[in-house]
């Protein structure tokens, strides 16, 4: 799905990610595997934040298991990165997370990424149902249905 033409309207929830002066490389934009960071770094946060996630004691952990990223425009430093995010699917197990990334007030993403999380226990690292706290706060990012 070509996302591009995605507006900040799509995505239920936002986040300032800043660039860093080291995210650049030698052609003068922030390198791709940074906009990795960008999407880790905005659903992590979400789940921290809204308390469906205690990296040190939930019993159960998102291991990524697919990823990916489009570019559309580059981002340099000292730009300011508006990370929108969703869900595309919510399953029993699992989730997909969509982020578009928004230079400064642009109106279209500069990147649009995914990546799907499958939650296991933490102990046995075997597939897990999402607890129903998880569940909720992620049901309030689901995005309407898209038709093409």
């Amino acid at each position: 799905m070509d996302r591009k033409n995605d507006t900040r309207d799509g995505y239920p929830h936002f986040q300032t990610v800043p660039t860093r002066w080291m995210d650049n490389d030698a052609y003068g934009h922030v390198n791709n595997v940074v906009y990795y960071s960008y999407f880790d770094t905005v659903v992590n946060q979400y789940l921290i934040e809204t308390g469906a996630l205690d990296i040190a004691a939930s019993p159960v952990i998102g291991l990524v298991v697919d990823t990916g990223c489009s570019y559309y425009a580059p981002v340099t430093f000292p730009d300011r990165v508006e990370a929108g995010l969703r869900v595309a699917r919510l399953g029993t197990s699992s989730v997909r997370y969509e982020v578009g990334l928004f230079r400064n007030d642009d109106p279209t993403p500069a990147a649009c990424g995914h990546f799907v999380h499958v939650y296991v226990d933490r102990e046995t690292r075997r597939p897990a149902p999402l607890p129903a706290p998880l569940r909720a706060v992620l049901e309030r990012l689901v995005a309407p249905a898209q038709t093409a």
